[in-house]
């Protein structure tokens, strides 16, 4: 927006009990006081005003202007951030590929010892990604930003080869974990400053289908590192394919400094037309301008706002039960392995459930963005999980249980994408709020990571009762509680239709609502 819009919205202030002050509309036509409840007085903002450019467009040349540009950065961002996240996630889940190869023979690791080296990681992951997405919405360059972290982890990652003891290996995931940090909450946020509410659902689809292509690939790569590399120039496989793949992951970013676009006020690339619909878009969606200039965004304020809202909390058990139910892929090869095939077999078969996890996640979002839908997007694939899971831990056929497993990552996953793009779209703006409550939500549901290493130690295999039981239940447990926010939701929507006024939300009054008026997607 404009200065003059900016200093257009004021809030009504109250007066004594009850009594209401017109307030004072700059630059833009005067509007009639909102109605209040008891306590509220509802916040006036002033009518939306598009860019000249926009507003002199016939609505077909701004659907195809429109169109034009998001495939413009389309073309330029997801690709790019995919591919990124593949080797995000390669880097962070190799160790259980690694421990087939042997890295827990050579490194002499007790099953408690590897189990602490798959779940420390997640306590460095868990401390720097509220640090990191408040610092990456106060610089406003992602495109320095995410690519540079990405060289510190791939260099980390590739050093895990030189581990020789459990402690160093310790210490190395520690700080894989707190640079990793950086990528998967960062570009949750990027994606929110680029596409609106009902776009954010299939690109978060089409970004954690990075996670869901590296379980494939990963476990390929390790089948043929381990068949065809083992005591290559005195390493072994395991020590190969950290280097490979920490190698890879350098190299792929120094490429991204190259491609990822900024914000769409920081993007050189675009020119001045594509830059005033890219900022007006996110605008309009929700009535109110996103990321201005890192002056206007504060580390404290947007961590306060976000802390101070329930609705925070919801989303953070919402999305640590959907994540507790997937830590079963930390281990999923050690879980294929139960099936008592060789070691390479083992490998290939991890990458069939995570091909269908990718197009069960295509269908889903896709779906859940032309509807506008979130809830059902989320809760019917949990029923499938609860299933999975049940069959796993209630039967020994190599059948059952393979289908079992081919069910894990694609129930879990396709309605966790939807549940991500739900925290957009329930916690819009400010962007400082929006970037510390993804944050804090995706620091705290990889919380379930470090309990969940110690539910695989190899004497409670082939079953791992206790494994898919606790599964279950976190499952059940985000069913409940996607229900409870879709009741929440619902509520405010209906205040909202009343033009009382919502904590948390874009309010406007009601004549104003049926054309620009902000609504919580449910």
């Amino acid at each position: 927006m404009t200065d003059s819009s900016e200093k257009g919205s004021h809030v009504a202030e109250v007066e004594g009990a009850s009594k209401l002050e017109a307030p004072e509309i700059v630059g833009h036509d005067e509007e009639k006081l909102g109605t209040a409840d008891a306590e509220h007085a509802v916040p006036i903002r002033s009518r939306l005003q598009p860019p000249d450019f926009v507003k002199n467009l016939t609505p077909e040349a701004r659907a195809e202007l429109e169109e034009r540009l998001k495939r413009k950065i389309d073309l330029r961002l997801m690709p790019a951030i995919i591919i990124m996240y593949i080797l995000n996630y390669i880097d962070r889940n190799n160790i259980a590929a690694a421990r087939l190869a042997g890295l827990e023979r050579d490194l002499k690791l007790t099953s408690d010892e590897f189990n602490t080296a798959v779940s420390i990681l997640f306590v460095g992951y868990l401390l720097m990604q509220i640090p990191s997405n408040l610092l990456l919405n106060k610089i406003g360059k992602p495109a320095l930003y995410l690519p540079t972290c990405m060289i510190v982890w791939g260099m980390v990652s590739a050093a895990t080869a030189a581990c020789t003891s459990a402690g160093g290996l310790w210490a190395v995931r520690f700080f894989l974990g707190f640079v990793e940090a950086a990528y998967f909450p960062g570009c949750l946020y990027y994606l929110s400053c680029w596409y609106t509410r009902k776009e954010l659902g299939f690109r978060t689809a089409v970004l954690y289908s990075g996670a869901l292509i590296s379980g494939a690939f990963s476990g390929l790569i390790a089948a043929g590192v381990t068949s065809s590399m083992d005591g290559t120039r005195g390493y072994s496989a395991w020590q190969w394919l950290f280097i490979i793949e920490g190698v890879a992951t350098i190299f792929i970013a120094f490429g991204a400094y190259f491609v990822l676009p900024n914000f769409p006020r920081t993007t050189s690339w675009l020119t001045e037309e594509e830059r005033a619909l890219a900022i007006w878009r996110l605008e309009e969606d929700i009535g109110e301008d996103d990321w201005v200039s890192s002056e206007q965004q504060t580390f404290w304020q947007g961590a306060k706002l976000a802390f101070s809202d329930g609705k925070t909390y919801v989303l953070m058990l919402l999305l640590f039960c959907i994540v507790a139910s997937g830590t079963v892929t930390n281990f999923f090869p050690t879980v294929v392995a139960t099936l008592n095939f060789t070691k390479v077999q083992s490998l290939l078969l991890t990458a069939p459930p995570y091909v269908l996890a990718v197009i069960t996640t295509y269908i889903n979002a896709t779906h859940a963005d032309r509807t506008g839908e979130r809830y059902f997007h989320i809760v019917i694939p949990l029923c499938f999980s609860v299933a999975a899971f049940i069959i796993a831990a209630t039967t020994s056929g190599i059948g059952p249980r393979y289908f079992a497993m081919m069910l894990m990552p694609a129930s879990v996953y396709t309605g966790y994408v939807v549940a991500l793009a739900w925290i957009s779209n329930t916690i819009p703006r400010p962007p400082a709020k929006r970037a510390a409550a993804l944050a804090f939500i995706n620091a705290v549901s990889n919380c379930s990571s470090i309990y969940a290493s110690y539910l695989y130690p190899t004497n409670w295999g082939p079953q791992y009762t206790y494994a898919f039981v606790v599964n279950c239940i976190t499952s059940f447990i985000a069913i409940v509680t996607a229900t409870v926010l879709r009741f929440i939701l619902v509520r405010l929507n209906k205040k909202l239709d009343q033009g009382i006024y919502v904590e948390g939300a874009i309010n406007r009054i009601p004549g104003e609502a049926a054309a620009h008026g902000f609504r919580f997607k449910i």
